[in-house]
């Protein structure tokens, strides 16, 4: 499953990609860094969501980028081929047990 990732609450407006750490078709782990932005304030590293295969760039170096912005579309590990769990099947129900003639 494909899954886009974007720009961060960065809280500073806008920043620009100064450091792409990634390529297409790079296996990442979750948390690990993706790019660095530079705002006016400071620089920051964006890491990854989760784990997965990067499939497309949407972005390059130098690029201006904002809140919401799209960085890049990854291909999410194990989220492709898991199937669907069974069903439980219904419990049995007690078999019934005789009262105790008096």
């Amino acid at each position: 499953m494909s899954e886009l990732i974007r720009v961060p609450d960065i809280g500073s407006g806008e920043g620009e990609i100064i450091e792409l750490f990634v390529k297409v078709g790079d296996r990442i782990e979750a948390d690990q860094s993706l790019l660095t932005l530079e705002s006016d304030k400071a620089s920051m590293e964006i890491p990854a969501p989760k784990a997965g295969v990067i499939k497309a760039l949407k972005v390059k170096l130098g690029d201006r980028l904002k809140e919401g912005d799209e960085l890049m579309e990854l291909e999410v590990e194990g989220a492709a081929a898991a199937p669907e769990a069974p069903a439980a099947a219904p419990a049995a129900a007690p078999a019934p047990v005789a009262a105790p003639v008096a």
